[in-house]
């Protein structure tokens, strides 16, 4: 899985881009508000995260979160310890809350792209760190996200770093991506096809030749209504 800050895996420019958001369109839920309610069920946050983890999901969900709260809401979770001191917590919230909201379905979606030769990529506000082992579990090799700033002392200072990877955003890092794999933004995207179930990814959406909305939410089934755009209903 490559980072797309540091690492710069060749991909083949003639292939189609495959673009998938995470949450809520492959993963059933929320990575990052489902890691908030783990915390408060591990006893590691309060009842007063519990109740603002609950509002920045609906105000997520109702395309009101503004990106730079709503991402370093979730990052300051992440605060003052090192990523190897969170990876217990993390493969125990993988194997117990994530892998089984994967469902058959969006499997096998992500294999539909796979097989016909596309390179996939895997697009989402989450961070890094939280999503990582999600990806590795749907097959993506190329993942664009949400990136975390580190202390100088190796601890995560519960902050972000460079453009955050949602709404505008995400087209901003996409570009910048393949501009870093020398690939023209104005060639590839016209051919990419784009999933996603939030009307915080219509920047996206729009961006892409082939958009297609997964169990969208209410705003975006009606954009997709009026755009003509296929709507998918994943069993989940």
């Amino acid at each position: 899985m490559s980072d797309s800050n540091t690492t710069s895996i060749a991909i083949d420019a003639t292939r189609r881009l495959a673009l998938f958001d995470l949450d809520n369109t492959l993963l059933t839920g929320d990575s990052e508000v489902l890691w908030g309610e783990f915390l408060v069920a591990r006893g590691l946050a309060g009842a007063d995260f519990a109740e603002r983890n609950a509002e920045m999901d609906r105000r997520y969900h109702a395309g009101l979160a503004e990106p730079g709260v709503f991402c370093e809401f979730f990052a300051s979770t992440l605060a003052d310890k090192t990523p190897a001191e969170w990876q217990p917590l993390r493969e125990a919230f993988m194997a117990e809350v994530i892998r089984p909201r994967i469902p058959a379905s969006a499997m096998a979606l992500v294999a539909q792209y796979r097989a016909r030769g596309d390179t996939l990529v895997l697009t989402t506000a989450t961070s890094r760190f939280l999503v990582a082992l999600t990806a590795a579990a749907l097959g993506f090799e190329h993942v664009i996200a949400t990136e975390l700033r580190l202390a100088a002392d190796g601890r995560f200072a519960g902050t972000t770093e460079g453009t955050l990877n949602m709404r505008e955003g995400k087209v901003t890092r996409l570009q910048a991506w393949l501009e870093g794999r020398d690939i023209a933004p104005d060639v590839a995207l016209p051919r990419a096809s784009f999933h996603s179930d939030s009307i915080n990814d219509l920047p996206l959406l729009l961006a892409v030749g082939q958009p297609v909305v997964v169990d969208p939410d209410a705003r975006l089934e009606r954009e997709a209504i009026t755009r003509g755009w296929p709507v998918l209903r994943l069993p989940r």
